[in-house]
């Protein structure tokens, strides 16, 4: 039995489910998230412009401005502005590598499903991420006032603090 599996899967269910909440309740109060994701990872869409600025990760927001969000079981999509540019993405849920909603403190961390990876074609940044702290190199996609510059390092060249999932639990 590969449990480790079958708990990464169950907790990619957890991204699923509160992304579909934000797409049939909207986000309210504070909510927000932080999805990075392995942007060479079979199935994902991105323009080329993207894929060259982010080679290996990106870090997206989704907050006050993202439209068309959809949710599906293996996979969402999400319509967010890059310099101003309206830009489609895909992102199989597999290729989620964290997920984080700073507003309650809430972050998960996954290794890449490596049963979804031929050969070579994704190399993990081996980048970790403490969802308390906002991450630096997160793409906003809150309107033309918070749009990712060109200026801006690319996520692989930064680096956070590992955080396990036992500071989220309660304590009895």
């Amino acid at each position: 039995m590969k449990y480790a599996q079958m708990v990464e899967d169950a907790l990619r269910g957890v991204v699923r489910r509160a992304l579909n909440a934000a797409n049939t309740e909207g986000l309210h109060g504070n909510h927000h998230f932080y999805v990075t994701f392995l942007t060479r990872f079979p199935g994902v869409e991105l323009p080329d412009h993207l894929l060259e600025r982010y080679e290996h990760d990106m870090t997206i927001v989704l907050q006050h401005q993202y439209w068309d969000l959809k949710v599906e079981e293996t996979f969402f999509e999400v319509s967010l502005s890059f310099n101003k540019l309206p830009t489609r993405i895909h992102v199989p849920y597999a290729a989620v590598t964290s997920f984080a909603d700073p507003s309650v403190q809430f972050g998960l961390q996954f290794e890449p499903q490596m049963d979804h990876i031929e050969g070579d074609s994704v190399v993990p940044a081996g980048k970790a991420f403490s969802p308390m702290k906002v991450p630096e190199d997160s793409v906003k996609a809150d309107g033309p006032e918070t749009d990712a510059s060109d200026d801006e390092a690319p996520a692989a060249e930064k680096a956070g603090e590992v955080v396990s999932l036992d500071a989220f639990r309660k304590k009895s």
